[in-house]
């Protein structure tokens, strides 16, 4: 058994997403001692912005003539993609940033895409999404709609690479620390507590899948 774990906080001192993702792999290490967590931190250690351009035009390309950097991109691409093809179990900590999906993520994805094409990369795989916002986007808050996070990550996991996926999300992460958010920080307490609840179920259920 082996569990694959992706990060994309650009704070991973202080990440409220990797906080909910700990205590998932947590219950998933109690479950398998002993067995492999393959990780990938792409906040600290980003992957190359030009890469996914380089792999997609090598893709059109005859092979002797790819430049060294496209070689380079699609093997890029196909590490990440064995990385997940490899793994039993996926865990991803993919915070909102400005609104939408993070450019961590979503250059990671591209070059997924890049390996597989449209293949199922996920097929029926357990993974969980630990997604957080540090606004409120809910139904009838000003920001409502403003999440063009969310939705997205369930359209390339669930979607289109067919993972079984269960998503823990967080909002107001913001509150205790940000003027004018006073009135919320009682909420915002409340969500945190659920968040981490539903993590620790969430890990339970990753493990024995």
């Amino acid at each position: 058994m082996s569990l694959f774990r992706l990060d994309t906080s650009i704070l991973p001192g202080t990440s409220a997403s990797a906080e909910i993702a700990d205590l998932v792999e947590t219950e998933w290490t109690a479950a398998h001692p002993g067995e492999p967590v393959i990780r990938r931190h792409l906040g600290a250690d980003p992957l190359p912005a030009d890469a996914w351009a380089l792999a997609t035009t090598a893709g059109f390309t005859p092979e002797p003539e790819r430049t060294p950097a496209q070689r380079d991109a699609l093997a890029l691409a196909a590490t990440l993609a064995e990385e997940l093809a490899a793994a039993d179990a996926v865990l991803l900590a993919v915070p909102l940033y400005n609104y939408g999906v993070s450019q961590h993520f979503k250059t990671w994805a591209d070059l997924v895409i890049a390996a597989v094409a449209l293949t199922p990369i996920l097929k029926d795989k357990p993974t969980v999404l630990a997604t957080v916002r540090g606004g409120g986007y809910g139904s009838g808050t000003p920001r409502e709609g403003w999440d063009h996070s969310t939705p997205y990550l369930r359209r390339i996991l669930a979607d289109m690479w067919q993972a079984e996926l269960t998503v823990i999300e967080r909002e107001l992460t913001v509150a205790a620390v940000t003027p004018g958010m006073e009135s919320l920080r009682g909420l915002a307490a409340r969500l945190h507590t659920d968040a981490l609840d539903a993590a620790r179920d969430a890990g339970r259920a990753l493990a024995t899948r």
